[in-house]
């Protein structure tokens, strides 16, 4: 059987990724008025039962998925590397092959991306990336279906990314030849994106413009996307914050953008570092809409991956 893994975005074809936003609008508008915790009608997943596996905090994360599977009518064990044998020595690979005979998905938040492609190619359920060092497709899922609800046509639309060329932005870059967006990415050198991404996407007949400043990334976009300047794991936070200061989204920022631009952040947001707190909190802000449609993106994405 060929095991249906979310890992990156560009392994899939954009009529797959054009499917699952699809069936996520669909799900979140026949869900309207009713109490989160009610199973959807279909109670898809019924009967079935996903691990997740986080080696980092979350709060989104780990909600949005728990809460997707109780609506999708499935189950959920938790678990974080310190509680498992993983904390301790035990392989990837036997842990992958072990909770294949317990559970019908996994669903697991990495340190490594290596560390997910080797538990994937072990694993004989469907493997799913909750983020990882390199990237984060779910959190892009719900970004995209977010901007389609706002009104913007993704085909031709102009995407500006600034500050640290991350893993979100890394996803980003992989989702535009699929959707047929642009990306205008406004970064430092030591934070440019990875070239091999940028590459990928080019190939696949991307287009991706890198620029030096926020300023011209911005220039006439039609959304403005940031992501925190200091993440978990970073141990140079002082010198981080200094040099992407200039690269902080602000009301100033945002007039350089199309008249009605949206802004976007994955949170947790610092308000004051990469945004000002008149910009995440005012009208152009689709913030709270993007964190709530991690689950309607993710419900969709689970539904795929089982073949439902």
């Amino acid at each position: 059987m060929t095991y249906r893994h979310f890992i990156d975005l560009w392994q899939l074809e954009a009529s797959e990724l054009r499917a699952i936003l699809d069936q996520a609008h669909a799900m979140k508008r026949a869900r309207q008025g009713w109490p989160k915790g009610k199973v959807d009608a279909d109670a898809p997943l019924e009967g079935h039962t996903m691990a997740m596996i986080f080696e980092k905090n979350s709060t989104r994360t780990r909600f949005s998925f728990e809460a997707a599977m109780r609506q999708l009518g499935g189950d959920s064990i938790i678990a974080t590397a310190s509680d498992m044998q993983l904390g301790r020595g035990e392989t990837v690979e036997d842990t992958a092959r072990v909770l294949s005979r317990y559970v019908d998905m996994v669903m697991l938040r990495a340190n490594s991306h290596g560390d997910l492609e080797v538990f994937a190619e072990a694993a004989s359920v469907p493997v799913i990336n909750g983020l990882t060092d390199r990237s984060h497709p779910c959190q892009i899922m719900a970004d995209l279906m977010t901007l389609e609800e706002s009104g913007l046509d993704l085909k031709g639309a102009r995407l500006a990314w600034v500050g640290d060329g991350n893993n979100v932005c890394s996803s980003f870059i992989h989702a535009a030849p699929k959707f047929g967006f642009s990306m205008a990415i406004g970064t430092p050198d030591r934070f440019a994106p990875d070239e091999d991404d940028v590459s990928i996407a080019r190939d696949l007949q991307g287009r991706i413009d890198l620029y030096d400043t926020a300023e011209e990334a911005a220039a006439g976009a039609d959304v403005v996307i940031t992501d925190t300047f200091v993440s978990m794991g970073d141990r140079d936070g002082p010198a981080r914050l200094a040099e992407l200061d200039p690269y902080a989204v602000t009301d100033e920022l945002m007039e350089l953008a199309q008249g009605g631009a949206k802004f976007l952040h994955c949170l947790p947001a610092h308000r004051g570092e990469e945004v000002d707190a008149e910009v995440i909190d005012g009208a152009s802000s689709l913030v709270w809409d993007e964190a709530e449609n991690r689950l309607h993106a993710q419900k969709a994405i689970m539904r795929w991956c089982l073949y439902k």
